[in-house]
């Protein structure tokens, strides 16, 4: 009986096994000899598609940003900009390590087509090419940095039990409004992590349609 041939080896292969490896354990889980183990093959044949770790970093990254939506300068702006930052938000969330990957690793074609359609949906709405530099930067860090936040936080379970345990130490006649904002989370009414993105989302996309309207 003859034995089943193993697919050939590619670079879109071996990026994506890379990517589950980094979902399944983090970056620190990510290394040559971890990535040939998890194909079955030897670590040097790994060498044939990736010019080494950071050239496999990179490409990984550029396949969890392909996931993310694109805006279209053809449609609404303040529309497609927010369904394609939700869409960037929530493929960050879903691989926990990527978001930090985005503020050291090199620009793969992935996001540079992303980057792309942000700015072109700017200038192609009337913003001009100063305040499109600077709505880039904020609605980028509000993706990145929100996320990055969003992803250190201990697992719910174990936040409400740090949370209580303040509670119960902190001096609340001293510090009523903040033992409130506590409360809040204790109490289930704090909105969820896609809420409190989209919320902070929001108030940019309105801060710059005044801008831009402001002339």
């Amino acid at each position: 009986m003859s034995e089943t041939k193993r697919p050939a080896l590619t670079r879109d292969h071996l990026l994506r096994a890379g990517v589950e490896l980094a979902d399944d354990g983090g970056l620190e889980s990510v290394s040559m000899r971890r990535l040939a183990a998890a194909l079955g093959v030897e670590a040097m044949s790994l060498y044939h598609h990736v010019a080494g770790k950071d050239d496999l970093l990179g490409g990984m990254l550029d396949v969890v940003v392909d996931e993310m939506e694109v805006a279209s300068p053809e449609e609404e702006w303040k529309h497609a900009l927010r369904r394609s930052a939700i869409s960037a938000h929530e493929v960050l969330v879903r691989h926990r390590w990527a978001a930090s990957l985005m503020m050291t690793a090199s620009v793969g074609t992935a996001r540079l087509r992303f980057m792309e359609g942000l700015l072109a949906t700017l200038r192609r709405s009337g913003f001009s090419a100063d305040l499109t530099h600077h709505a880039y930067h904020a609605l980028d860090s509000h993706v990145v940095g929100f996320t990055l936040w969003q992803v250190s936080l201990p697992p719910s379970e174990e936040l409400t039990g740090l949370a209580a345990d303040f509670l119960r130490e902190l001096d609340a006649e001293s510090y009523p409004y903040f033992a409130e904002h506590v409360e809040q989370h204790l109490g289930g009414s704090a909105a969820s992590g896609a809420e409190e993105f989209a919320f902070g989302l929001d108030l940019i996309l309105d801060g710059l349609e005044r801008l831009r309207d402001r002339g």
